[in-house]
């Protein structure tokens, strides 16, 4: 029995360092390393800077890395145990490494340090992002106050603004100062985690992200404001790494961002955001961004409205705390489309928005706020569909399993959170 036991620790050991998880197809990891070498060699390098395509090196860089680092951080998270079990009101059917943040940070870093020097703003924005991933990591295993992240997110923005990371719109004097330091945190603060509220569907966080970035980078362009692109470009070539795994119709991700990638992306998004100066009218400079964020802020605007207004929560520290399947992404999928046309369909706005974001450069400031109303005025609007079908859908279904029956009468909110639970993935994996 004892030479048993030791047989089967042995082996136990053994398979420790065995492939854990969905193996990577090999190509998608030699393809990435012989073009990141190919970007790397001296000629290649001198022939890409004659033809003024420095933008290519943040891109390769950043998604070759990311496609080399991604089956990494799978691999990582089963090591470690960094893995999110299916429970409660969570949709996956099975354990799933959640260090995508890992490959995120670790390829959009890289890239960024391959390509050229950091000024201070960006230290700043690379400090504090750092921060907020390595939080985001232990929130993912040890499930942190709701308190104590937002207090360490402070911090974090306080390095941006020590970092001269801030809006700067308001008169030069200190009561201007003090006004662009309290917006710039509710800035930072809200989309960090308004991104993170949004990362509930596989691919969501990611692929927005990636097309914010993206456009980001055109309007930098347009502006004249090549190293910012570069940036972008390096934070959208990383998520583009990250997707494929992330993001797929037949099967479940093979791996989650996590707190930890998803609020670091919010943070690198908002923070490279307030250092631009986006068009050539300071009220065009200003609505550009809340374009480009159009979707996490209607999200975290939906939410906190309606959870106040049916009573879910009633104070500051409820609502940090508080967990539901209300948000823009559950709303879509519960009117029937399902997960994946949900995620389609609001990736599909983001393009959107990002094209009214391209046009802004030479836009005055009233047909800049005149976009901004139509921004306003489409979310309404899919605000009032989300919520008057699905209201109508309750309705419609009780009343007709109640007409003529003995049993019980059906509740609507009963129903309406039963409802919440069917538009689970199916996973056509087979162990």
């Amino acid at each position: 029995m004892e030479t048993s036991a030791e047989n089967n620790q042995s082996e136990n050991k053994n398979s420790s360092f065995q492939w854990k998880g969905e193996k990577p197809h090999i190509f998608w990891i030699i393809f990435p390393s012989i073009l990141l070498l190919c970007a790397l060699f001296l000629p290649v390098h001198e022939k890409l800077t004659q033809l003024h395509l420095k933008w290519v090196y943040p891109l390769i860089y950043a998604w070759s890395i990311g496609s080399i680092l991604t089956p990494l951080a799978i691999q990582l998270s089963f090591w470690l145990g960094w893995l999110d079990i299916p429970a409660g009101r969570k949709a996956h059917v099975r354990p799933t490494p959640i260090l995508g943040g890992f490959a995120i940070i670790g390829a959009f870093g890289i890239a960024l340090l391959l390509t050229f020097d950091f000024s201070l703003q960006m230290k700043g924005v690379g400090i504090g992002g750092l921060l907020i991933w390595l939080v985001g990591v232990v929130d993912d295993k040890y499930e942190l106050r709701a308190s104590l992240k937002l207090f360490v997110q402070l911090i974090a923005v306080g390095i941006l603004l020590y970092a001269e990371v801030h809006v700067s719109f308001l008169p030069d004097v200190w009561w201007g100062t003090i006004g662009e330091y309290l917006i710039t945190a509710f800035w930072v603060l809200g989309i960090t985690n308004a991104v993170n509220f949004l990362d509930g569907m596989d691919g969501l966080a990611t692929g927005m992200s990636a097309l914010i970035a993206i456009f980001v980078a055109i309007v930098a362009v347009q502006t004249n404001q090549i190293y910012f692109s570069y940036v972008a470009i390096a934070l959208f070539a990383s998520c583009l790494a990250f997707l494929p795994y992330n993001f797929r119709k037949t099967r479940s991700a093979a791996i989650f961002l996590g707190d930890n990638g998803a609020t670091f992306l919010g943070f690198t998004l908002a923070a490279t955001v307030v250092m631009g100066d986006w068009a050539e009218s300071n009220t065009a400079s200003l609505v550009v961004p809340l374009l480009l964020m159009g979707v996490p802020i209607f999200d975290m605007t939906l939410t906190t409205v309606m959870r106040f207004y049916h009573g879910q929560v009633k104070t500051f520290g409820e609502w940090l705390a508080y967990a539901g399947r209300d948000h823009f992404h559950h709303r879509l999928a519960a009117l029937g489309i399902g997960r994946y046309l949900a995620v389609l369909m609001i990736w599909g706005i983001t393009f959107t928005l990002g094209i009214s974001a391209v046009v802004l450069k030479q836009a005055r400031g009233f047909d800049a706020l005149l976009l901004l109303l139509q921004e306003l005025l489409i979310f309404l609007m899919i605000s009032f569909f989300m919520i008057y079908v699905r209201s109508n859908q309750i309705k419609i279904f009780i009343e007709t399993q109640n007409s003529g029956s003995e049993t019980k009468a059906l509740n609507a909110d009963d129903l309406e959170r039963a409802l919440t639970t069917t538009d689970k993935p199916v996973d056509s994996e087979v162990d």
